[in-house]
C-alpha cells in the first residue's frame, strides 16, 4: 500500500481543518473508510480517490504529488484490485505504459 497517498490525504485534512466525518459527507464515502484511507490500511480506489479530491478542492495529482514511484504502487494497488475485470487489451495497455514510463530503473526489471 502506498503509505504516502494516505498521508497526503490526512496531511490535507488538517491543513484544511476538514474532519473525517465532513470529508465522508462531502463524499459519499464511509467514515470508516476514509479513516482506513488516513491509517494506511486502504488505499482509495481510483474513484473514491477523485472524490476525495474533488471535496478537499484539489487535484487527484496534487494527492498524487507527481511522485513515479508512489503514482506505480498506487497503479498496483488499482490494478490488483481490478486485473479480473480487465479485458486483455486493458492489460496490455497497462504493461504498455509502465514499460513506456521510462527514466524509473524499477520499471524496465
Amino acid at each position: 500500500m502506498s503509505r504516502v497517498i494516505t498521508n497526503k490525504i490526512g496531511e490535507i485534512l488538517r491543513k484544511q481543518g476538514i474532519t473525517q466525518k465532513q470529508l465522508s459527507v462531502d463524499t459519499g464515502i464511509t467514515e470508516s473508510a476514509i479513516s482506513r484511507y488516513i491509517k494506511g490500511e486502504r488505499v482509495p480506489r481510483e474513484e473514491n480517490l477523485m472524490k476525495i479530491a474533488k471535496a478537499l478542492g484539489i487535484t487527484t495529482d496534487e494527492l498524487l504529488d507527481g511522485d513515479i514511484d508512489r503514482d506505480l504502487e498506487f497503479a498496483k494497488s488499482l490494478i490488483e484490485r481490478n486485473a479480473s475485470k480487465m479485458s486483455k487489451e486493458e492489460k496490455m495497455e497497462i504493461i504498455k505504459l509502465l514499460i513506456d514510463t521510462g527514466g524509473n530503473d524499477e520499471i524496465k526489471k
